[in-house]
């Protein structure tokens, strides 16, 4: 079967609720749907964020699609084009909400200064190290596997042999633990 075929199969059983076909879409376009999305946003969590609503609003709107309009991946990108602009949009009204004093101002960092970046591109990959260190071995593993090693989560099911939705929950888990400590980090908070 071909694979617009296949998809059409797919949304069909998603507009009749089968949250069985709902995870192979996702297990099909989940890592080409986040590289767009993280392209678009510049940010991995706000391209997760992106990813997920996708797929929310595939399950709540799967009998909307129109395959006379075009393939469902095609769709699928046009819909994330559209919830990525949403929350870059998002950001800014909350960035321009926030007043910006001198202070903040005098601490923006001169990029033409080499040794500067040099020093802060360091600090910033020994904050990444210590907290990827920080992770439970289960998420260094699936961290290491997927942004690492390439491997889809599927994948990393078969090779693990554990659930997907385990390798996922890690994941999820492993990239929350990291954003709370490189945004601590960001403050200059230190762990006790």
């Amino acid at each position: 079967m071909n694979e617009q075929a296949e998809d059409l199969r797919l949304i069909r059983r998603i507009a009749d609720r089968d949250a069985g076909a709902l995870e192979q879409l996702y297990d099909a376009y989940e890592r080409s749907v986040y590289a767009f999305a993280y392209r678009l946003l510049n940010d991995a969590m706000t391209a997760e964020e992106a990813v997920q609503e996708l797929f929310l609003r595939i399950w709540n709107n799967a009998e909307r699609y129109d395959s006379s309009h075009g393939k469902l991946s095609t769709w699928m990108f046009a819909l994330t084009r559209n919830i990525s602009i949403d929350l870059i949009r998002r950001r800014s009204a909350r960035a321009a909400a926030v007043p910006v004093e001198d202070e903040h101002l005098n601490a923006v960092v001169d990029e033409a200064s080499d040794t500067e970046l040099a020093v802060e591109r360091t600090l910033e990959g020994e904050n990444i190290r210590a907290a990827l260190n920080e992770l439970n071995d289960e998420q260094q593993q699936v961290i290491d596997l997927i942004y690492y090693q390439g491997l889809t989560q599927q994948e990393v099911s078969t090779r693990c042999e554990i659930p997907l939705g385990t390798v996922k929950s890690r994941v999820r888990l492993a990239l929350k633990q990291l954003q709370r400590r490189l945004s601590g980090a960001e403050r200059g908070e230190s762990r006790a």
